[in-house]
């Protein structure tokens, strides 16, 4: 069975941001304290991964480091089981809901970008393109974090060296995202940074979530 993911980036004022932090900053405090979340950020660090066409080789024709730094791969970027409450429910006394007091609060498709995918993690995607020392530059932890107005214009900064990309760049970024995109849907390649200066010039916080919906 199959997986349909979500991660998205919307942007909010800082009243709801500072409602929303004792929620969601403790979970992904967690995510990032996860015993091998570390180690998996570190490998992959270390050993980025090469053309996602050759992963799906037969492990005969390639070596077990390959399939393990792969494997290590896929761990870091699945949505992780602490953030994951934000979608599923925080408690049985808690019936906040990512759906309903996160993304339909949002009423201007401007402020928010959202890329759902079906059995695929948008991130993963995301992250792959990149690289990992682009991604380093992102701040939180793997796509999910909650910011302040005043640390989206600190960091926006550091979201433009990672997602800026000369043609070059931006071709080989493109070569290595998988994801398929219909023409009215926004690439992980051009979300981030676009609502990153949007929330910049409106002097709004942002809330970076990546779950799976089902």
């Amino acid at each position: 069975m199959g997986i349909t993911s979500a991660w998205s980036i919307s942007a909010h004022d800082d009243d709801f941001i500072s409602a929303l932090a004792p929620r969601l900053l403790p979970l992904i405090a967690a995510e990032r304290d996860e015993p091998f979340a570390r180690e998996h950020w570190n490998r992959w660090r270390r050993e980025p991964l090469p053309d996602y066409r050759t992963w799906w080789k037969p492990f005969g024709q390639s070596c077990r480091r390959e399939a393990d730094a792969l494997n290590s791969f896929m761990e870091l970027t699945a949505s992780g089981e602490h953030v994951q409450k934000m979608y599923d429910g925080l408690s049985p006394d808690d019936d906040f809901s990512l759906l309903t007091d996160v993304w339909d609060l949002v009423t201007d498709a401007d402020d928010i970008f959202i890329s759902v995918q079906s059995k695929e993690f948008a991130l993963r995607s995301f992250f792959h393109a990149i690289g990992p020392d682009r991604a380093a530059l992102l701040p939180g932890w793997c796509g999910n974090f909650l910011l302040t107005s005043a640390e989206v214009r600190k960091t926006l900064p550091a979201v433009e060296q990672a997602l800026g990309f000369t043609a070059k760049e931006r071709s080989e970024a493109e070569d290595q995202d998988w994801l398929d995109y219909s023409d009215d849907e926004e690439s992980v390649l051009d979300g981030p940074l676009r609502i990153w200066r949007r929330a910049t010039a409106d002097a709004r916080g942002l809330c970076g979530v990546s779950v799976t919906i089902y």
